[in-house]
């Protein structure tokens, strides 16, 4: 017999506990990279250019967005991630088919 004590499984559902008081973060772009152990997802806010922003951004083929969250996750959580996103992406596809939102980049 072994000296570890027996494990009971629960099941439960984790929810956002809300009353943080943080406020909505509004991103508009995300950038992904990755090491062997993890994932960090770096959102951005990224503003219609000015005709000055436009022309440096033509000259140096970068435009500069601010950071508004990153977010680094293990390795194991992105499986479940690109699936939740999947099925979200699916029913806000059914549900909202008859508005002309079309898939393809914001900008």
């Amino acid at each position: 017999m072994s000296d570890q004590p027996e494990r009971k499984q629960i099941n439960f559902t984790i929810v956002p506990d809300e009353q943080t008081g943080e406020p909505r973060i509004y991103a508009n772009f995300c950038s992904i990279s990755h090491t062997p152990f993890d994932f960090t997802l770096t959102f951005c806010e990224v503003m219609p250019l000015s005709d000055d922003e436009l022309r440096r951004a033509e000259n140096q083929h970068v435009v500069k967005a601010p950071v508004r969250a990153r977010v680094v996750v293990p390795v194991q959580f992105i499986p479940n991630l690109v699936a939740a996103l999947q099925e979200h992406m699916r029913v806000f596809s059914e549900s909202y088919s008859n508005v002309g939102w079309t898939k393809g980049p914001v900008h």
